[in-house]
C-alpha cells in the first residue's frame, strides 16, 4: 500500500489516487513489487533534523528515503519529502509545483529500487528513469 502523510500545516496532496496508481505502474515496469511506502511531507526543519540525526548530512534536501524491505523485489520504504524544498526548486526550474513533486516522489521510488545519484553516471541514470516515468503519466 502506498499511503500519503503531512506534517507540513496546510499542505493537502491533490489526487492520491492517480499518484498511488501512477507508482504502482513504475514498481512493476522495473519488475518489482509494491510493498508498504508512506510518503511523508514535512517542511525543511523537519527533514533537516532527519538528515543530520540518521545520514550525517547538515543540509537542506528536498528528499530522504529508507528502504525497508529485506527483498529486493518487493519496494517498501519510507519517504520524506520537504515541500518547501519542492517549491524552491519548482520555482528554480521554472516548472509547476505538481511536475516537481512528481519528480521528487519518482526520484524516491526510484531510490526504494536501489537507483543511486552519488555519483555523475549515477545521476545521468537516475535523471533519465525519472523523465521516463514523468512522460508516462496521462
Amino acid at each position: 500500500m502506498i499511503n500519503f502523510n503531512s506534517l507540513k500545516e496546510g499542505f493537502v496532496l491533490s489526487n492520491p489516487e492517480y499518484l498511488r496508481t501512477w507508482l504502482k505502474a513504475v514498481i512493476e515496469s522495473e519488475k518489482k513489487k509494491q510493498g508498504d511506502i508512506q510518503f511523508v511531507f514535512c517542511d525543511d526543519d523537519y527533514l533537516l533534523t532527519i538528515n543530520r540525526d540518521y545520514l550525517n548530512h547538515d543540509t537542506l534536501t528536498d528528499i530522504v528515503t529508507f528502504p525497508t524491505s529485506n527483498d529486493t523485489s518487493v519496494i517498501s520504504g519510507e519517504i520524506y519529502i520537504s515541500v518547501d524544498r519542492v517549491t524552491e526548486n519548482a520555482n528554480i526550474e521554472n516548472v509547476i509545483f505538481v511536475a516537481e513533486l512528481s519528480r521528487v516522489m519518482v526520484h524516491g521510488v526510484l531510490h526504494l529500487m536501489g537507483y543511486k545519484d552519488h555519483q555523475n553516471g549515477e545521476k545521468i541514470q537516475m535523471r533519465s528513469k525519472e523523465d521516463y516515468y514523468l512522460n508516462l503519466q496521462p
